[in-house]
C-alpha cells in the first residue's frame, strides 16, 4: 500500500500544531508502519512538495502497490494532475486529511483528490491514517 503526503506535510508538529497537531511526519509513519504490521501488510511512504513527483510516484504505484493512501495537502484543492494519476493507476484510494476540511476556509471545501477516492476521512488527525488502512485492507480483503 502507498502512502503518499503532499506540499508541507513534512513540516508536521512544527507548522500550525492548533490544527495539525503536534506529531511529526515521522511519527505517522512510525504509527502507520505499526498498523500495517497488525494488518499483515506491506506500507511503502513517499512526501514531496512538488506536483510532478506526487504524479511520478502514483503512476510508478500502479504496478508496485495494492492501494494508495493520499494526503494531498493543498493539492487537493488544486491538482486535476493528481485526480488523473489517481484515475489512471485504477488502484482503491482513500484520502485522507488531518483537519476538518469543511470547518476551514470556503477553498478547501472543495477536493479535486474526492472523485477518485473510495472514502475520505478527515478532521480525526493522525488517527486518519490508520482508519485508511484499515479500510483498504477489509476491501482488498473482499
Amino acid at each position: 500500500m502507498l502512502v503518499l503526503n503532499g506540499p508541507n506535510l513534512n513540516m508536521l508538529g512544527k507548522r500550525q500544531p492548533e490544527i495539525y497537531g503536534r506529531e511529526t511526519l515521522a511519527d505517522v509513519e512510525k504509527a502507520c508502519r505499526a498498523e500495517a504490521d497488525r494488518l499483515g501488510i506491506k506500507v511503502e511512504f513517499f512526501q514531496s512538495n512538488h506536483e510532478g513527483a506526487l504524479v511520478d510516484r502514483i503512476q510508478a504505484g500502479r504496478e508496485a502497490n495494492a492501494a494508495i493512501v493520499i494526503n494531498a495537502g493543498a493539492y487537493t484543492h488544486t491538482s486535476v494532475a493528481l485526480l488523473d494519476a489517481l484515475n489512471a493507476a485504477e488502484l482503491p484510494v482513500v484520502e485522507v486529511h488531518l483537519s476538518n476540511i469543511y470547518k476551514r476556509e470556503s477553498f478547501r471545501h472543495h477536493s479535486y483528490i474526492s472523485p477518485a477516492a473510495v472514502g475520505v476521512i478527515a478532521g480525526l488527525g493522525s488517527h486518519g491514517y490508520l482508519l485508511a488502512l484499515q479500510a483498504l485492507s477489509r476491501l482488498l480483503a473482499r
